[in-house]
């Protein structure tokens, strides 16, 4: 069976660019990549040079270049000091993606390191393909790293974050970390020297978060720059998550099919971390349709009744609606969609 690739007839931007992709597929030797090959967003990863200790970590993409339905059957490596997660999502229908996740064991293994991660991917009714990825990094074995990245975990929106971590070297008693650098402007640290003896150097990394994230996963990277002429560089991984402190569901509100005049009552729930009191609820438009019941009571969770009385115009029905939040300076906002149609009694 061939593997039919995606690049005739009616093409969508997206898939332009897949199939310009798949035609241009080789390798660094100019090697043709075989139908499995051309579905990977890299075929080899050099780590670079990584303190002991460190979080090393790497995503692959798989993309389904093909018409045919794409199956991950297997993953794995062939040393122990790597660890490649299998996706979750391991059939791909054409054009989804999946990501092969690599992680580099600093905490054991020291010096040079080779491996490869070996992924095993099929098409329906077809032969499968095994696709080696060689995989290396160079753990120092001078520079500790701990704990092995800036991992602020969960944060919630417009609160900010400050992780500390402790660099440690063994060797040289003039050994100097110079300066930071982080090219994300969320992201700012500092070190500060706390032991120098015996060949010993010791500082604490203050690396921090602004309350100005936005919502959604924060990975990153900083580097420290040393005075190390043959490596003067270690990078630091910083990941995070910034979320919601103040949730509304159903989000969207679902208001379903409503009729002129005939009005409908709705729960909305707010539910919050930590106890709070909602001052008022406002909506975008000016129309004169909603009334909502609520109290001044402080509590994680809240629940609004809203009734809406929708207008004669049949259509499409949609509101913005905002929540202020005692205390909060940022409101929290909820869209409730419908469609108007029908008489109304």
């Amino acid at each position: 069976m061939q593997m039919r690739t995606v690049c005739s007839g009616v093409m969508t931007a997206s898939l332009v660019l897949v199939c310009l992709a798949a035609q241009a597929a080789a390798d660094d030797s100019g090697r043709e990549l075989n139908w499995a090959e051309k579905m990977f967003s890299e075929l080899t990863h050099d780590f670079g040079v990584v303190a002991r200790g460190a979080d090393v970590r790497h995503k692959i993409a798989v993309r389904n270049l093909y018409e045919e339905t794409v199956t991950i059957l297997d993953v794995s490596t062939t040393c122990g000091c790597t660890v490649a997660d299998a996706p979750k999502n391991r059939v791909l229908k054409t054009g989804e993606v999946a990501w092969v996740e690599v992680a580099m064991n600093t905490q054991k293994f020291m010096r040079r390191k080779n491996s490869n991660v070996d992924v095993t991917v099929s098409f329906a009714g077809g032969a499968s393909e095994k696709v080696r990825i060689p995989i290396t990094a160079y753990i120092r074995s001078d520079v500790v790293l701990t704990p092995g990245s800036a991992n602020f975990g969960s944060v919630d929106t417009g609160a900010g974050a400050e992780r500390q971590l402790q660099i440690s070297y063994a060797g040289r008693s003039d050994w100097t970390i110079r300066e930071v650098k982080t090219g994300n402007p969320l992201v700012s640290a500092e070190v500060e020297e706390v032991q120098r003896s015996g060949g010993q150097v010791r500082y604490n990394l203050t690396v921090r978060l602004s309350p100005e994230a936005p919502l959604g996963a924060v990975r990153d990277q900083l580097v420290l720059v040393t005075d190390d002429e043959a490596n003067p560089y270690v990078p630091v991984a910083v990941e995070g998550l910034v979320e919601p402190d103040i949730v509304v569901t159903p989000a969207p509100l679902p208001l379903g099919t409503l009729q002129p005049g005939v009005a409908k009552t709705f729960n909305v729930v707010v539910r919050g971390r930590k106890p709070f009191s909602i001052d008022r609820i406002e909506c975008e438009s000016d129309r004169d349709c909603y009334k909502v019941r609520m109290s001044n009571a402080t509590k994680t969770v809240h629940i609004l009744p809203l009734t809406v009385t929708p207008p004669s115009e049949p259509g499409d029905f949609e509101e913005l609606f905002t929540l202020t939040i005692k205390g909060r300076p940022q409101p929290v906002t909820f869209t409730a969609r419908g469609k108007i149609t029908g008489t109304g009694t």
